[in-house]
Parts: structure tokens; C-alpha cells; sequence
């Protein structure tokens, strides 16, 4: 399954209503990612098709999601983005936390089981 484009809409559904909300409130059932991404972006391409391993890797296990910062500009301001790639991960009781640039994908796999305390299906 292909990692999920996420819209504002979306994201106040499946992640976060920060509209309504002061307090970090996440409203999903497993662990996710989130990669912040503009197409424009030569490292944000580098980390796409490791995007899309994951989400095949760790399906029904994390939800991972990417954001358009050039669409999705509201978005990226909430979370204070400044450089992309930057990739937030969210545990599904706990605070979010946001590594910025182009990780390889050991590292990603060593986050997510270290964060989430899961292992891969595949």
C-alpha cells in the first residue's frame, strides 16, 4: 500500500484537529510518519521510494503519510517547517518527533523500531 497524500481536511480527521485542539491530541489507532515533501526537492526524491518501502514494509503496523508543503502550505507552518524533507513521528500515545533531512533508510527502520517498538512484516 502506497504511503497516503495527506490534504488539511485529512489531516484534522486522521492525525490532529489543531483547530480545535491545544493540546497534541492524535486521533489514529497504530503509529504513523508523516514526510513533508515538495516536488521541487532533489533530497525529498531521494527519500520517496524509501517513503514507499516503508509503507509496504510496516503495513497495518504504522500509517505513513506525506504532505505537500507546496499545497498544503497551513500545514507545514502548524509544524514550523523550514527545510525538507522533515519527517514527524508520531507515536500513538506521546509526543511527535520531527527528524529533519534525507535519512537513509537504515536509519528510518532504527526510528521506527526504536519509536514505535515494532518490527517490519516483510
Amino acid at each position: 500500500m502506497a504511503a497516503e497524500h495527506l490534504t488539511k481536511e485529512s489531516f484534522l480527521e486522521k492525525i490532529f484537529d489543531y483547530e480545535n485542539n491545544q493540546e497534541w491530541n492524535y486521533q489514529g489507532d497504530k503509529p504513523a510518519i508523516i514526510d513533508f515533501y515538495a516536488d521541487w526537492c532533489g533530497p525529498c526524491k531521494m527519500v520517496a521510494p524509501i517513503i514507499e518501502e516503508l509503507s509496504e514494509e510496516y503495513e497495518g503496523l504504522v500509517d505513513i503519510y506525506k504532505i505537500d508543503t507546496e499545497t498544503e502550505q497551513e500545514l507545514a507552518a502548524v509544524f514550523g517547517i523550514r527545510s525538507i524533507p522533515s519527517i514527524l513521528f508520531i507515536p500513538v500515545d506521546g509526543q511527535p518527533q520531527m527528524a529533519a533531512g534525507a535519512l537513509p533508510k537504515p536509519q528510518f527502520v532504527k526510528l521506527i523500531e526504536d519509536t514505535f517498538n515494532v518490527k517490519a512484516t516483510s
